[in-house]
């Protein structure tokens, strides 16, 4: 009779995180009284504003696939976080795709001004360095390693490039092709960027390094693909932001390019993929597996 297989509660897994990286994220931060307030104000807002955490979970998920520990991968788990944090700041602005609403709360902008809002965004992107600079490093991935894994996939040929070609297709007809290179770096590289970084945390060899890269990247794009779903299948408090914006602003999305049927088989296959990458961890992966299906279910 074969072995029953444990469960896994995502749930339990996702609250518990969340709270573990919410205090150490506190710890980090300058408090909100400090010097310049409004600007240490304006950074925590967005950065406790809610969420799940997604990056530092399949970043901490990713550490105890490859045996490691969750205090030693804290730090990067935060660093990515202010990361994500900064570039919704500057996504929500009037000059991108001026949203009013994030998580369910106002954005930044919209409480603090145009001018904090840019300068709180600026100054979680510098944070989540100084943050990554107190991980330990490890035999097989120094300090210089790490910064240049999150730089690499925070800069002008990863997140900021996905920004900026999101930026110019608005309005105009882009290939499928031309928005699957919007999705891999506007979504997909901070994502996998959090699975290579959670490995790393935890000394793990190349060939584990190579299954958490190809893991990252399937599962990032299939997250983007869901949220071109959710912005035409969902309402905004459903969302938890304004719905309908992408149609609204004439925005290239899977849907309005291939259809919503093939957008969730496009999804589908890539979470399918995702989940292959894993096969090599033998079952060690569970948490990284239950959160690849908590991403697909969303579209359901």
């Amino acid at each position: 009779m074969a072995a029953t297989k444990p469960s896994f509660h995502l749930d339990t897994f996702l609250t518990s995180r969340t709270a573990a990286v919410n205090t150490a994220l506190d710890r980090f931060l300058p408090s909100a009284k400090t010097k310049p307030a409004t600007l240490h104000k304006a950074m925590r807002y967005s950065l406790f504003a809610g969420g799940k955490r997604m990056r530092p979970a399949v970043l901490l998920a990713a550490a105890a696939a490859c045996g490691g520990s969750e205090a030693a991968a804290m730090p990067l788990a935060c660093a990515v976080e202010c990361i994500h944090t900064y570039s919704l700041i500057h996504d929500d602005l009037p000059e991108m795709d001026n949203d009013d609403y994030r998580r369910g709360k106002l954005t930044n902008h919209k409480v603090f001004g145009q001018g904090i809002a840019v300068l709180a965004g600026d100054a979680l992107l510098t944070q989540a360095f100084e943050i990554a600079a107190q991980a330990q490093g490890w035999p097989r991935y120094s300090h210089r390693d790490l910064i240049l894994e999150i730089a690499r996939a925070s800069g002008s040929l990863q997140l900021v490039a996905g920004q900026v070609a999101d930026l110019e297709g608005e309005g105009k007809k882009i290939s499928a092709a031309d928005l699957r290179y919007i999705h891999e770096r506007k979504t997909s590289a901070l994502l996998c960027c959090s699975v290579r970084l959670g490995g790393m945390s935890a000394n793990c060899t190349p060939a584990q390094l190579a299954a958490l890269t190809d893991f990252g990247y399937h599962v990032g794009l299939a997250f983007q693909v869901i949220d071109d779903i959710l912005d035409v299948t969902q309402t905004s408090e459903q969302l938890g932001k304004t719905a309908g914006k992408d149609v609204a602003v004439q925005k290239a999305t899977y849907p309005s390019i291939v259809g919503l049927e093939a957008s969730r088989k496009i999804a589908a296959q890539l979470t399918a993929k995702a989940f292959g990458a894993l096969k090599p961890f033998r079952g060690k992966a569970a948490a990284l597996e239950a959160l690849a299906e908590y991403l697909l279910k969303r579209n359901k």
